[in-house]
Order: C-alpha cells, then structure tokens, then sequence
C-alpha cells in the first residue's frame, strides 16, 4: 500500500521549508534511509532520508517550491501500485500544465529542448544547492544554463557568471539590458528573513558591553606546542579553540553567564554548550559543540572543524544548531581588532574576539610590546549584572593569559 510522504518538522518554530532537490526520480527505487530530497529550512539545508521502502511513484511538490510542514510531497509505494486520484491531481501537476500551454508559436517552443539538455530527474536541471540558492536570490533561469561541474551539473559560479551577464529569469528583463543605475532588488531567502527577525528580537533586549583586552603570551605557547603534536592528517587547533576551551571553563564557574533568560525564569545549565558563529554565502549559522568544559582542546579543534566543513558544504542538521547555551563570534581572521557582536537570544551573552596584535603596553614603568587580543563581551541585562559579567571576563582573560589556571 502506498504512504504519502510529509515534510517533516526538523526543528522547534519551523513552519515551512523549500525542497531544493530531488536526489530520486519518479520510478526510482527508495530503501528506508536513503536521502531522498534536500530541504531548505529557515536554518540549514540539508538532506532528508526516506522514511519507506519502495519506488518513488509520484513527486507532488517541485524543486524551488516552499511548502508548509505536514503537507504530502511524494508518493512511496510497490511498483505498478496505482496512485489515488486526489493525489494524483497534487500541487506538482500545475506547473505541468503551465508548461503546456495553448500551441505556442514555433519561435517560443523550439529553443525549449535547449534549455533541458542539461537536466535530468524528468526535466529538472541538475545543480548543486548553493547554485539553486544563488539563482532565486538573482532571479536566474537554471534551465538556460550551461553547467560546468561533473556531468553538466550547474554549480554556483555559473549562476554568478550568468547574474552578471544580466541572464535572468523573466524574459523581458533578458531581452532587454538593465539600465545603468537602476537598483537591483534581492528579495530574502528564508535564512535571512530568520536572521532578521531574530536580530529584531535581540535588539529589543536590554543589552550592555563590556571589554578586556588579554595578553596572548601564553596562548601562543600552547598553541605551537599543540601544533607540535598534531599527527598527519590531523586538524590543527586554532586560538578559537583555546578559546572555546577556556570560555567553556569559566562558563561552570560563573552559571549565571550559561543561561537563557525564559521571560519570568533563566535557566541555568550545567554544561557548557558553546556556539561557534559560522559565515556562509548570504548568511550566518551558529553550530553548536556541546560539552566543551569536558573536552580536550584537540578534541573541540576536531569537532570544530567537523561542523564548520559541513556548514559550507551545506550538510549541518538541525540538533547542531540546538542546545547552545553561549556564543562565541570571532572576526580576527578577517583583521578586525574590536567589534561588539549583537546577542543570540535567548543566550544571556555573546564574546566577540579581534585580532591578535602586537601592542606597545607599559609593564612597570617601561613599555614592552605584547600579543594582544581584545575581547568584547555582550550580555543581557534581564538576567545577569555587570558585576557578573566582568567576574566572567576577568576570568577568561586570566586563563588566557595564564591557561594553567583553568586546571
């Protein structure tokens, strides 16, 4: 007997999400576990497996297409199995039948086959995720590309290329050039929209900074002697994750900064849950390492790099992105020496971490010059003083400057 298939609640508040593509055709078959389509939510991408066995005997909802959780997508079921009527009348027949118009003229039809040389999946073109992404964000028609990634697959570089050749999706806009100066509108994808929602919400919480600048030194010298015992092959830790480290330390003795205010309640937690600030094309995502105080620093490196490769590779699940208890932002790759991040609610605070520079600093009555780093903390004043927040920093800065006491 066939079973509908549903999109899934793959997170708490999601209420939509977009199919990006179809990894089965129609016709194909599907074991229990395979990844069976890509799905677009308001946080990642990523895949989703089949819940059935069976062959794919109807797609109901079409790459691009934003559906609400719960509703059928697909049809899994034994081959020859006939499908219902009603849902062989589903949403994904309707833009077959705008593909199908009255006769066209001969000029209209005849570049069609074209177009779909490049496709597969009974007409839908092959292209990576972010290439699709890409393309609804710049209007760009994938169908009259040409890819140049493995077997004609579009990838993002061609969506680019063709955005800037002013090759998008309407066709009067094709065929005419966009005139100099006229403002391009972006509409937001879903992560954005979440991103600007969520930033609304952090702006609305009584908030403060406060700012220590520390001597790396020390951490310098644990970081060339943790190089020094990477083995090859394997992931070589960064000040980030001396940092989360020792965040994550100071984190357990000061509970008041590992918390969520909970409107009349915060909520204090016993592990530190330290979310890493990721930025990805149009976007910014904020994985989680759960557990770091009970982590090596070789071992927050390892998972570190794990999420981040997988962030851009699109492949993160929702459980990465839940349970933080404490965001970590940090720009000093980028040569910022100071920022102040804006909070991730409802965390009741964020670091946010520059550069290490050298710095001319006075050292009893002399000047010595010293690695420095400047940390600048954000925190919400509904549930932690700042009395508590510079004991936190306090704390930071002299691990880092002195890791030994954090044992």
């Amino acid at each position: 007997m066939s079973s509908q298939v549903t999109l899934p609640r793959l997170g708490q508040g999601m209420e939509t999400g977009t199919i990006v593509r179809w990894l089965k055709s129609e016709g194909e078959n599907v074991e229990k576990g395979d990844p069976l389509y890509e799905l677009d939510t308001e946080k990642v991408t990523q895949e989703v497996e089949a819940e059935a066995s069976g062959v794919l005997l109807k797609i109901l909802a079409g790459e691009g297409e934003e559906i609400e959780v719960g509703k059928a997508i697909a049809v899994i079921g034994q081959e020859g199995e006939e499908i219902p009527a009603a849902v062989a009348e589903a949403p994904n027949e309707e833009p077959q039948a705008e593909a199908e118009p009255a006769p066209a003229p001969e000029p209209e039809t005849a570049p069609e086959p074209e177009q779909r040389v490049e496709s597969t999946n009974g007409g839908r073109v092959k292209a990576s995720p972010l290439a699709r992404r890409i393309a609804r964000e710049r209007g760009v028609e994938l169908s009259s590309l040409r890819g140049t990634g493995p077997e004609g697959r579009i990838v993002a570089e061609d969506v680019e290329r063709a955005a800037a050749s002013g090759a998008v999706s309407a066709p009067a806009r094709a065929a005419a050039p966009v005139p100099t100066g006229e403002v391009e509108v972006v509409k937001l994808n879903q992560m954005r929209k979440t991103i600007a929602r969520r930033m609304t919400e952090a702006w609305e919480a009584p908030a403060f900074q406060i700012a220590m600048s520390a001597d790396m030194s020390a951490s310098i010298r644990l970081r060339e002697a943790l190089l020094a015992r990477v083995k090859e092959g394997g992931v070589r830790p960064t000040y980030s994750d001396i940092l989360t480290k020792v965040v994550a330390l100071a984190l357990l003795r000061h509970r008041d900064m590992n918390a969520h205010f909970a409107g009349d309640s915060v909520e204090l937690f016993p592990t530190a849950n330290i979310g890493i600030a990721v930025a990805i094309p149009h976007g910014l995502v904020v994985p989680v390492i759960p557990n770091c105080e009970a982590r090596s620093i070789p071992e927050i490196a390892a998972a570190r790099a794990d999420l981040v490769e997988r962030t851009r590779g699109g492949k993160l699940r929702s459980e990465d992105l839940e349970g933080g208890t404490f965001t970590i932002s940090n720009l000093g790759m980028y040569g910022v020496e100071r920022f102040t991040a804006v909070l991730n609610p409802p965390q009741a605070g964020i670091l946010a971490v520059g550069a290490i520079e050298e710095r001319a600093v006075v050292v009893d009555g002399d000047f010595e010059i010293q690695p420095r780093m400047d940390l600048t903390l954000t925190v919400d004043h509904r549930s932690v003083d700042g009395a508590t927040a510079s004991e936190f920093l306090a704390t930071v800065k002299s691990f880092l400057e002195e890791p030994g006491l954090a044992l």
